[in-house]
């Protein structure tokens, strides 16, 4: 894997007490290869991405690039690395200087890592501008200046400019609309194989990271619960929380009732155990006495639910009927492609 994350830990220490936003995680993600990290808001996902980046320092655990510990490294140690690890936020009107022009942003990386002349670095800044899809000319706006797709462009333009191997996308259509959600999706997808490097592509929506990722990994509270890849995703999730979310996507059937207060678990005391239980369908006695192991369905599917060991379901009695996941639903996907495309 180029890049590993193993056994990482973040908490927060608040008025209200420590919050872990991160809990013993592990995943990674190969050269060339777009991992989706899926979950609710809140459970860790933005965490994650920083930790990575160590714009948050974790409490516990090693992020590995190329098989180097990045927590072991001083700042001064970190600036070469930090150039094959770029990353794009989630708002890109606050991810951009408003007193710089596009063009000092994006001239800016190269500055730190003194790369290229003057005349360069703006020959560079050009190019940039014209591989995300922008006109030169827009190099001289300001933020204010340019539309919500546009900043987004210019912070994917502001990633790239150090050939990263790693790009670690934060939500980075949230903000947009759907159009250019789209247009935004497709420019990624088209990136990521010009370029050949790795991309963590964090996302609340099943069906964006449904079109971009090769494997996703389903994130609740701070753990990974499962690991698939894209095309098995809507048949053969297995996990409840997978389920719940897939049947959560809008479809002709009737929408799922919100979770109740007693169902939400509290991320200051989540429950011993399985942190799913308070809202599973499936519940036994074991899932509130034990957390579950990561079990290998097979080579490229991975699940932590205590309804699985060695890779196959247990004969256990159902309390309440699973999540249905309707027909419609299971051709999301399908549509969504025809409408990105």
């Amino acid at each position: 894997m180029l890049l590993e994350v193993d056994r990482l830990s973040v908490r927060y220490h608040t008025r209200r007490g420590v919050l872990t936003a991160i809990d013993t995680l592990s995943l990674g993600v190969a050269r060339g290869e777009t991992l989706g990290l899926v979950g609710e808001s809140g459970c860790g996902k933005s965490s994650l991405g920083k930790a990575i980046v160590r714009l948050l320092e974790p409490d516990s655990g090693t992020v590995r690039l190329d098989g180097e510990d990045l927590g072991a490294l001083t700042q001064g140690q970190l600036l070469p690395w930090r150039r094959r690890m770029q990353m794009v936020f989630q708002d890109p009107l606050s991810a951009l200087d408003p007193r710089k022009t596009v063009r000092r942003t994006l001239t800016l990386p190269l500055d730190v890592h003194r790369i290229g002349t003057r005349t360069e670095r703006r020959a560079r800044v050009d190019a940039l501008l014209h591989r995300v899809g922008l006109a030169p000319a827009l190099a001289e706006r300001m933020p204010h200046e340019l539309s919500g797709g546009q900043r987004q462009r210019v912070n994917i333009a502001r990633a790239l400019s150090l050939d990263p191997d790693v790009l670690i996308c934060d939500e980075p259509v949230s903000a947009l609309d759907v159009s250019l959600q789209a247009q935004v999706l497709n420019l990624l997808a088209d990136l990521q194989r010009e370029s050949g490097s790795a991309c963590l592509f964090i996302s609340h929506d099943l069906a964006a990271v449904g079109y971009l990722a090769d494997r996703i990994a389903v994130m609740y509270l701070g753990q990974i619960v499962e690991v698939l890849p894209r095309e098995r995703l809507w048949q053969d999730a297995l996990h409840p929380y997978t389920q719940l979310l897939i049947a959560s996507i809008p479809a002709r059937g009737a929408p799922l009732p919100p979770p109740s207060a007693a169902e939400l678990p509290n991320p200051y005391a989540p429950p011993a155990g399985c942190r799913f239980q308070q809202r599973c369908p499936h519940v036994q006695p074991v899932c509130r006495e034990a957390p579950p192991e990561p079990v290998t369905v097979d080579r490229a599917h991975v699940v932590s639910c205590h309804l699985y060991r060695d890779g196959v379901p247990v004969e256990l009695p159902v309390h309440r009927a699973p999540f249905a996941v309707t027909a419609d639903t299971a051709r999301q996907p399908e549509a969504n492609k025809e409408f990105l495309s």
